[in-house]
């Protein structure tokens, strides 16, 4: 999804507070667990930024399957545990305090089978007493009504300059978004495209889910964007 601009992702979402997040994960799991720290898997960690921050507080580990995403995050963590694999499909051998998945990336599982397929991955990496959060997508009907919208996003930096337009649009339960990118760089001017087909799960779709793979989960509001977040752990 991300792999030709992988290398910009960082710089275009620049305004996200991951040091914010990372403080409110870290005060949610020791409130739910009754104390801090432990082992934390952070899956489809993109670029690292989450456990950029997570790793003061946590014996932190990342997965994730796009290779573009995952360079940046070596670069970023050195000698961090980051894994290559498939959310829906992945087998580490070990087990984890603490299991994230953020910035609604569950989206990309797309359907129904995926979603209980991840969350089942998830729970099979998650310890005993462990928490899992899965910071959702939009609801069908949150998005958008189902009309299509247009967004722009721009960097303005010295010597790189971003325009990202994006078309919204609804395909029975995908969100479709076209992303076309406009990059400039003292090397030159480059035009990419990439489309991004992000699942729409009800709430009840996500519970059912959870409760799939032998887990109890509520929905905390508003969570850590405005999206909500699921707090699941064995039942």
């Amino acid at each position: 999804m991300y792999r030709l601009s992988a290398a910009h992702y960082d710089a275009i979402y620049a305004a996200k507070d991951y040091a914010g997040e990372a403080a409110q994960i870290r005060d949610l799991v020791a409130a739910r667990r009754g104390r801090h720290g432990g082992r934390l898997l952070d899956v489809a960690c993109g670029t690292g930024r989450h456990l950029e921050h997570l790793r003061a507080h946590f014996e932190a580990a990342g997965l994730d399957l796009e290779p573009g995403l995952l360079a940046e995050a070596r670069r970023r963590l050195p000698g961090l545990p980051l894994h290559q694999g498939d959310m829906r499909a992945f087998d580490l051998g070990e087990r984890f305090d603490v299991v994230t998945c953020l910035f609604s990336a569950i989206g990309y599982v797309r359907t129904r089978a995926g979603l209980a397929r991840a969350l089942r991955s998830m729970a099979r990496h998650l310890a005993p007493g462990g928490v899992l959060l899965v910071e959702p997508w939009f609801t069908p009907e949150a998005w958008r009504g189902g009309k299509s919208t247009v967004h722009l996003k721009t960097v303005d930096l010295p010597e790189l300059k971003i325009a990202r337009a994006c078309t919204s649009l609804t395909r029975g339960r995908l969100s479709v978004m076209d992303m076309h990118h406009l990059v400039s760089t003292p090397e030159g001017t480059r035009h990419f495209k990439e489309r991004h087909s992000i699942g729409l799960f009800t709430v009840d779709e996500m519970r059912a889910g959870f409760r799939a793979a032998g887990l109890a989960a509520d929905l905390e509001e508003p969570g850590l964007s405005g999206r909500g977040l699921w707090v699941a752990g064995w039942g």
